[in-house]
């Protein structure tokens, strides 16, 4: 599979002074972030998986403010939307969810060594030095971020920076734009949840954590999605075989075709376990789950970052 290099990303102004940094085709650590430049002090919403990657994020952003990012939200910690946070941690607060910094913490470059092969440059783990639990807002010139926590979904911790003046949405991987959602360490049914408080929000336009922008319907697609993930789990719990027999014998229908479809198997063990009566969240093996998709994919999984 061909992935795009760093200088086929590109911003693009979705509302006044809104942009969205789109990577493509989204696909493993290919991610999304943001950039609102209102009031002079820029905000960056997630960095990048490598040093050139974060560095390419770096050079579009001067391409379209002189002031450096003055914050840098976290969508959430995974390494493809943090790793770039030492780039621009010299002028900017990073601001995240508490659990968010925790974990960051925890996993220190774990990502790096799932994918060895990667030029991943230069990096550190740079953590928030700005914390929050359920919710804070930016008040940037003229607009209004929300930075709020809804609950367990792509991970226990995940942010969604909410414009409500130009009804935008920044979704983190909670929501995915032709790739696979993936609840590896969060939560089948509290994605569903989350993205109904989502919908309620009523945006307008949807930047996912990968993949090109969109509206509504990328809500849709995912709660589609997952849905159709619980109703594998029920069928295959009824016919006694386990989250990786089920994703063998899986139809997945209209969501066929999106990037990553391997991730069904962690997503299955998920569901399994919620349908069991786990809590949203609840500890799995991640390293077993990570392990038996490879096994179904057939090998890892490319990673272009």
């Amino acid at each position: 599979m061909t992935h795009s290099s760093p200088s086929a990303a590109r911003l693009h102004e979705i509302a006044e002074d809104v942009h969205a940094y789109i990577q493509p085709d989204g696909g493993w650590c290919l991610n999304n972030a943001g950039l609102i430049t209102a009031g002079g002090r820029p905000l960056l919403i997630d960095t990048a998986a490598t040093e050139a990657r974060a560095g390419a994020l770096k050079e579009a952003v001067a391409r379209v403010t002189a002031q450096a990012p003055r914050f840098l939200v976290n969508t959430h910690p995974h390494g493809d939307h943090t790793f770039g946070n030492r780039l621009f941690a010299d002028e900017a607060v990073i601001i995240a969810h508490e659990a968010t910094r925790a974990e960051m913490d925890l996993a220190g470059l774990h990502l790096t060594g799932l994918w060895p092969d990667v030029c991943w440059g230069e990096i550190d783990v740079e953590l928030p030095s700005l914390t929050f639990r359920e919710s804070t807002t930016l008040h940037l010139g003229d607009v209004r971020a929300e930075l709020l926590h809804l609950g367990t979904a792509h991970t226990t911790n995940d942010t969604v920076v909410w414009l409500p003046g130009q009804r935008v949405l920044f979704t983190g991987d909670i929501v995915m734009s032709g790739a696979t959602p993936f609840c590896l360490t969060g939560s089948i049914s509290g994605s569903l949840d989350v993205i109904g408080k989502l919908r309620a929000l009523g945006p307008l336009t949807v930047v996912s954590g990968h993949g090109p922008v969109g509206g509504p319907e990328l809500l849709d697609t995912t709660e589609g999605y997952l849905r159709h993930v619980q109703e594998l789990a029920a069928a295959g719990i009824a016919a006694g075989l386990t989250p990786l027999e089920t994703a063998r014998d899986a139809d997945l229908g209209p969501y066929a075709g999106l990037l990553d479809s391997e991730r069904l198997v962690p997503n299955l063990h998920r569901a399994f376990a919620e349908a069991r009566g786990a809590a949203p969240g609840h500890h799995l093996d991640i390293g077993e789950l990570f392990s038996e998709m490879v096994e179904f994919h057939g090998g890892l999984p490319a990673c272009a970052a």
